[in-house]
């Protein structure tokens, strides 16, 4: 996986382009987007289906205006990291352990300490120092930890109940949950209560990292992995392992790319595909269903990202949801939803699990987001479709060698939650001037809709670029009213490939320059699509919040998501809701509420669930860019988020956690 830095070009034109302009022709003023029992949060997405929704409603339509912070702190990686933290991203989701296992607020900071704190003050309680290589080529970043509990261990043993943890630098950890104390009995390389994780050795050693947190189904840690798979043209190959979760034995391993000849899928790559080719990798968290015993894998693509040659075929499991057996690892069903990638469209979100309704009848189903803007839902125990699927023709390569897929699959509904490639007459600006800037760009490019593959010829319109679509923070999902809401992007890239040697070997592999992609006759030039304002060459808003009903597939309702008042060297001192680039998620409550921070102008805010309008919004010391989470102790209601910037965005950085809620009684 690789998000690309776009971002920080954009973010910085952005504020004199569009901003400024905006503030000269009009009168500045906000722009408005419209107007129990106790209850725990044991999962980084509230249940192990990833639904990311709470039963809770003490906090509600009508008196969210009235929260206030119940307690803030710091992780303490802004002081002991500081020379580090622009390559950091504080993307956390605490979980609230059981009143059995301590009922702790649980979670690890960017650097991957492992810290609980108490749900009500937030006064820490232990930490796991998980020592950190700080050396290692990717950035930190640790979305999540997860819960268990052992089931034969007799009440009151130590590590009856633990803390599964996955590092960046590839170990396992096993903590005792009430003490946070090492489990003795787990792993021991390199030391008890640790194991170290498959990172590339024998091929590229420290290029597969872990960021999202482990899953738990049946007494088995499932773990995936990110893969750098841009700069080489065979990375480390992205499996999935499953292991003890008590002792942390391996019981089997998941290969996306596969390495046994009689896997159906090989004929779906070249012969020996991992000495060519990697990644392939399931970088997002992964779903499971306990009860029957299945994990729901979310695949990247295969490396490298722009270039196919060497890897000619559909390349499964790459960029597909893949269904496996949690006993013994064998895939069950899959879907692929990218044949043969060419554009880094990974499958970047936990699939989530949900009951649709069909005929009055409850359907098991998975539905997952895809940076392309598309929902595709599945019936959990067959992969059978629950809407249309059909594949149609796409664009061809100019690329020689290169064999793009003749097709490519699309649902509707719903329908596509952002447009599929652009035109002269998509073209926008604030000015005839700057509009027509863009129009001679579109018009020079090549420009065939979704897949259009980048050439060498000409600049290829990407729409939506490697960014989304929808990305890692996913969806929430409501049982009772079958509404789906996710946050968009919709922003443009232009990419072109660059042979090797015209290529300055100085430039950085990201967006903005060049994706090196060594071992292949290319690098890929990939830039933001604006007008010589610097402002976006699609219509506003640039980032959105959408509602769906899922039993129909219908669109209820879009909403900007983000002002870009904030989005450059001068801030200015009114909002301007034209949405920004997001990174992170929803959380939907049983209140009618949608709660997200993502933007990129240090807000967290509330929206109306039925209705997509504004209700509230708070200004928190950095960008929230994670999942927020809620839980109830003591009849009050708390609503958590992470705040620590992204590094891929131009922003300040931090490690702040607050906790919301209504003023005390």
């Amino acid at each position: 996986m690789i998000i690309k830095k776009f971002v920080p070009l954009l973010g910085a034109v952005l504020i004199t382009g569009v901003a400024t302009t905006l503030y000269l022709q009009s009168k500045p003023q906000s722009v408005s987007l419209g107007a129990g029992p106790d209850a725990g949060w044991s999962h980084h997405a509230g249940n192990e289906g990833g639904q990311k929704f709470s039963p809770l409603k003490h906090i509600n339509t009508r008196n969210v205006q009235d929260l206030e912070i119940a307690w803030q702190i710091h992780t303490g990686d802004a002081e002991r990291y500081s020379a580090l933290m622009k390559h950091s991203s504080l993307q956390v989701t605490p979980i609230l352990l059981p009143e059995q296992a301590g009922r702790s607020l649980v979670f690890c900071a960017a650097f991957n300490d492992v810290i609980a704190v108490d749900p009500e003050t937030g006064q820490e309680r232990w930490r796991y120092d998980a020592r950190l290589n700080t050396k290692i080529k990717n950035s930190f970043k640790c979305r999540g930890v997860s819960y268990w509990q052992d089931v034969e261990a007799d009440d009151g043993a130590a590590c009856k109940h633990r803390i599964v943890s996955a590092t960046n630098d590839r170990r396992l950890l096993s903590l005792d949950a009430i003490t946070g104390e090492a489990c003795p009995d787990f792993g021991g390389n390199p030391v008890p209560g640790e194991m170290a994780i498959y990172s590339g050795e024998g091929k590229m050693k420290g290029y597969a990292f872990s960021s999202s947190p482990p899953v738990l189904v049946n007494n088995t840690i499932v773990v995936g992995s990110q893969v750098i798979d841009f700069h080489y043209s065979n990375p480390p190959k992205g499996t999935v392992f499953g292991f003890d979760a008590r002792t942390g034995q391996q019981k089997w391993a998941f290969e996306p790319i596969p390495t046994d000849p009689n896997d159906p899928a090989a004929k779906t790559w070249p012969d020996n595909p991992t000495a060519k080719s990697g990644g392939a990798n399931a970088w997002a968290p992964l779903s499971v269903d306990s009860e029957r015993n299945m994990v729901f894998v979310p695949t990247g693509s295969a490396a490298p990202d722009w270039y196919g040659v060497n890897r000619l075929g559909d390349n499964l499991y790459a960029n597909s949801l893949v269904a496996l057996d949690a006993t013994s690892g064998k895939v069950l069903w899959h879907f692929q939803f990218v044949h043969h990638d060419l554009w880094d469209y990974d499958t970047p979100a936990q699939p989530m699990l949900v009951d649709l309704e069909r005929d009055g009848q409850k359907v098991p189903a998975v539905v997952q987001v895809t940076k392309q803007g598309m929902i595709f839902t599945f019936h959990r125990e067959t992969g059978e479709p629950l809407f249309p699927i059909e594949e149609r023709p796409v664009p061809t390569s100019e690329i020689a060698g290169e064999q793009t897929s003749p097709t490519q699959p699309f649902v509707s509904p719903p329908a596509p939650l952002l447009k599929h490639g652009l035109t002269t007459e998509d073209a926008w600006g604030i000015t005839p001037w700057d509009r027509g800037s863009c129009e001679r760009q579109i018009a020079e490019a090549r420009s065939e809709g979704l897949y259009t593959p980048v050439g060498e010829s000409r600049p290829t319109v990407l729409m939506p670029g490697a960014l989304g679509g929808m990305n890692w923070g996913g969806a929430a999902f409501s049982d009772d009213d079958q509404i789906l809401v996710t946050n968009v992007n919709t922003t443009a890239l232009l990419g072109q490939m660059v042979r090797i040697e015209d290529k300055d070997e100085g430039q950085e592999s990201f967006v903005g320059s060049f994706v090196s992609m060594k071992g292949t006759p290319y690098a890929a030039k990939v830039t933001p699509l604006i007008s010589n304002l610097g402002i976006p060459c699609v219509a506003p808003p640039w980032g959105k919040l959408v509602g769906i009903n899922m039993r129909s597939g219908e669109i209820l309702w879009e909403s900007a998501l983000g002002s870009i008042h904030e989005m450059g060297p001068v801030s200015l001192p009114f909002e301007i809701n034209m949405g920004t680039p997001n990174m992170g998620g929803p959380l939907m409550t049983a209140g009618d509420l949608i709660f997200i921070g993502a933007t990129m102008d240090r807000r967290f805010r509330a929206f109306d669930k039925n209705t997509g309008n504004l209700l509230w919004s708070y200004e928190l010391p950095v960008d929230a860019n994670a999942n927020p989470m809620t839980y109830q102790i003591n009849g009050r209601q708390y609503v958590v988020i992470a705040s620590g910037g992204h590094q891929i965005l131009p922003r300040p950085t931090g490690d702040v956690i607050t906790a919301f809620a209504l003023p005390a009684d």
